[in-house]
């Protein structure tokens, strides 16, 4: 395991899902934790887990401050951030969409980021390392979900103009693109069909499992990936690469 002894870490969105499958990750490689969320339930979770829990929205940018400096507070100059807190809106085509979901979408998935790493950087040590959770949505090829996908390629942006900026002090910004992550939070969306097709078109059969997600964060924010910045890394079972050999079966079949 990529050790994380001595490293100070942030990640926002920690309260379930794959922000929580990080913390545990981080937490068993040797970091210290500093779990942020919206939600109050997750302070109870970071209690059991031994980490910092400071209740924060990120679309609003005197939470975010706040995160930093309280983690700095607590642990001394961070070594890792992980902005991955975000929302996701409903299928709705663009010319349904009004300008509500589309500030909701920005003001958490965009500007969360963008905070993120302001304040991120402040409390960083020089050599740091800030991960920023985008989707393979970034892609831009699902149709339905443009508000959503507008938030997402903003962060993918977002994350190479800070690669350059940070760069001088030898800190690393990359985002990750995962796939849908299989969680109960997934299901409870009332979209298992979807996810069904989901599985049915990825080339490995399936979703991406949040403890699978979380050792990609890992090995990015680990010292031995010292040379990987201003990347935009997808972990989505192969279907960036193209239609899943299952999926073509499928539509065959129903063509008979």
């Amino acid at each position: 395991m990529f050790s994380l002894k001595n490293k100070r870490a942030v990640i926002t969105g920690a309260g379930s899902g794959l922000g929580l499958a990080t913390a545990k990750r981080f937490k068993e490689a040797g970091a210290a934790v500093i779990m942020g969320d919206i939600s109050e339930d997750t302070r109870n979770l970071a209690e059991e887990m031994n980490c910092l829990f400071v209740k924060t929205d990120v679309s609003r940018e005197e939470d975010v401050k706040n995160l930093m400096e309280k983690a700095e507070e607590h642990f001394g100059k961070l070594d890792i951030v992980v902005n991955n807190a975000g929302i996701i809106c409903g299928e709705e085509l663009l010319e349904e969409a009004d300008r509500k979901t589309y500030e909701a979408l920005f003001n958490v998935n965009v500007m969360g980021v963008v905070y993120g790493i302001k304040y991120g950087q402040k409390h960083m040590k020089d050599g740091g390392v800030i991960l920023n959770t985008a989707s393979n949505s970034a892609n831009g090829d699902y149709a339905g979900y443009g508000p959503y996908i507008m938030s997402k390629i903003s962060v993918v942006g977002i994350t190479k103009v800070a690669a350059i900026e940070l760069a001088p002090r030898g800190i690393r910004v990359n985002c990750i693109c995962p796939n849908t992550i299989d969680t109960p939070m997934a299901y409870a969306e009332g979209c298992e069909t979807e996810l069904q097709v989901m599985g049915i078109q990825t080339p490995l059969g399936r979703m991406c499992k949040a403890e699978e997600a979380a050792a990609l964060y890992h090995f990015l924010a680990s010292d031995d990936c010292k040379y990987i910045t201003g990347e935009d890394i997808y972990i989505d079972g192969g279907l960036k690469a193209g239609p899943a050999r299952q999926m073509i079966e499928a539509i065959l079949a129903s063509l008979k």
